[in-house]
């Protein structure tokens, strides 16, 4: 059984300012996505300019950051957000959705490829390699906090968290497996998916399927929220009913990305 170290979340402190550990992981997964994406961009041939890049980057940051926040209160807190609206505004307390997040990035990236002149999925198959880096580091940040702690287990590696409500029994340490999951093996598997050239649509199309069943198989191993237990058939949490559609739509976009390439 090991023990979780209990960080404290605050990393340093610039007088009254207190910078934390999760808002220093989101920074660093924008400096790997944008890093990664000057790399993919100075290829030949890639159809990417840096400042083009450096553009994606401030679009992808605000729908993150605007959808995650909108997401984890409409998805995990409405019934708080109908009597509190102002839930919303207050960040500072913490909260933010994967599925909110991504979302907001989709909308930003449609009005990006707009504004650019490019096709929505020829926008969205060039970042989609650039996520996973940023997940990597935002699980990290989860277990950093001691959050998203995971079931109990008796598993040699269940860890006990000290935070609110995990109680003094062995958990499965979730936010780690997140992190290898939709963090590492996600990177790997899409960055040497996209490293040859591929139909439109299916780097997208990969990203959704492979994050969808990530995702809804280290559900089973994560604590449900307290206040919303399991949503549907007494074993489905809220994590796993909103990767179903991301499962079933990747799926559709690989079938229809080779499908048109046959064509």
């Amino acid at each position: 059984m090991l023990i979780h170290p209990n960080f404290d979340p605050v990393a340093f402190s610039l007088g009254p300012l207190k910078v934390r550990w999760y808002g220093l992981m989101y920074l660093c997964g924008f400096v790997a996505g944008w890093g990664l994406g000057r790399y993919r961009a100075a290829r030949p041939g890639s159809g990417w300019t840096g400042q083009q890049v450096d553009d994606l980057i401030f679009y992808a940051a605000l729908g993150v950051i605007l959808g995650g926040r909108v997401g984890y209160i409409l998805f995990y807190h409405f019934g708080a957000f109908l009597a509190d609206p102002l839930l919303l505004l207050r960040i500072w307390e913490g909260g933010m959705s994967f599925h909110g997040g991504l979302l907001g990035v989709l909308l930003a990236m449609a009005l990006y490829a707009r504004k650019l002149g490019k096709g929505f999925f020829e926008v969205t198959d060039f970042i989609a390699p650039l996520v996973p880096p940023g997940l990597f580091f935002g699980r990290i940040g989860n277990f950093i906090n001691g959050e998203l702690w995971g079931r109990v287990s008796d598993v040699p590696w269940a860890m006990v968290f000290h935070t609110l409500g995990a109680g003094n029994q062995p958990r499965h340490p979730s936010p780690l497996y997140e992190a290898a999951l939709e963090g590492v093996a996600l990177f790997v598997i899409l960055w040497l998916y996209s490293a040859k050239p591929r139909p439109t649509m299916a780097v997208s199309g990969l990203f959704l399927l492979c994050y969808g069943g990530f995702r809804f198989v280290v559900e089973f191993f994560r604590q449900p929220d307290a206040h919303l237990g399991f949503v549907a058939f007494d074993w489905l949490s809220m994590g796993q009913l909103l990767s179903l559609p991301m499962l079933i739509a990747g799926t559709a976009f690989l079938a229809w990305a080779y499908r048109r390439r046959q064509g």
